[in-house]
């Protein structure tokens, strides 16, 4: 009975075997191989370990972060200006339907009526709020502004928007640190402006704003700039325009290398080319 029982097969035999030769290498490698972190980790760790304090100080730098703000008037507040001062959506809404009336809130007390923000909203905002000269001498309160020609008024003295610098732009009324930025990076993109009809081009400049801005500039002489020969240029070239994208320059170059070279009168046949404004585009072409 006991010789039954001792007794292994070959295939067990090697089993056995190979269960030791397991059990022995595993624990060589425990005893003869050091399984600690490399000291190239430890050094890295001790380094992140004492930039936390750095990287603790900023995030409470930024979270008591206040952003700076600047002189506005609140007549042509948008949407995003007004959640960035804490205005509710309602109190936003109720200040743009009473400017599609074209009226104007002329001191804090009527921004309070026209929003109905609270008196809290209302002091904490209220101090960056920038009117116009003519409000800070009016007598009556609660007037809207109307347009009125005064003969003894000074003369407005026209300049040229190609040589109007930032501070002349800033003294347009409804124009601000950001919207004359705004203007001069369009300026650059095109190299000039050719049309005052390109300010309706320019995102955030309002209908009043650009009423403003056609009284004091116009494009007075023809600028100088690099036009585009629209018969020798290639894709690449033609999309680099700012009003052309890649698919209407390739649609461009296709046309002309079936119809020959094109001309002022032949853009409106080219397929997607912007009709409304062929006019503009034109001035900045070379046929």
């Amino acid at each position: 009975m006991l010789k039954s029982i001792l007794h292994y097969s070959k295939s067990q035999r090697i089993g056995i075997i190979l269960l030791f030769l397991i059990i022995v290498i595993l624990q060589g490698i425990y005893f003869f191989v050091d399984l600690k972190p490399s000291e190239n980790t430890k050094k890295e760790k001790t380094t992140w370990l004492a930039n936390q304090n750095i990287i603790d100080s900023v995030k409470l730098q930024q979270a008591n972060y206040k952003p700076t703000i600047y002189p506005f008037n609140p007549n042509f507040i948008t949407d995003f200006k007004g959640y960035k001062l804490g205005m509710s959506v309602e109190e936003i809404d109720r200040l743009l339907a009473f400017r599609k009336q074209n009226k104007f809130v002329n001191s804090a007390s009527e921004f309070q009526a026209v929003t109905k923000v609270s008196d809290s909203l209302l002091k904490a905002i209220s101090p960056y709020f920038k009117f116009p000269d003519w409000v800070q001498n009016k007598k009556n309160n609660y007037q809207h502004f109307e347009k009125k020609n005064d003969s003894k008024a000074e003369k407005v003295i026209i300049l040229d928007i190609n040589e109007a610098s930032k501070e002349d732009l800033m003294k347009v009324y409804g124009i601000g640190d950001k919207i004359s930025d705004r203007i001069l990076t369009e300026k650059e993109k095109y190299g000039a402006f050719v049309s005052m009809e390109q300010m309706n081009d320019i995102w955030g400049l309002s209908t009043e704003v650009i009423e403003n801005l056609n009284k004091h500039f116009k494009v007075k002489s023809a600028p100088k700039i690099k036009r585009i020969n629209i018969n020798n240029a290639s894709v690449k070239e033609l999309s680099q325009f700012p009003f052309f994208r890649y698919a209407l320059a390739k649609d461009i170059v296709i046309y002309r290398s079936m119809n020959g070279d094109i001309k002022t009168e032949d853009l409106s046949k080219i397929k997607g080319f912007p009709i409304d404004k062929i006019k503009i585009i034109a001035l900045y072409l070379e046929f």
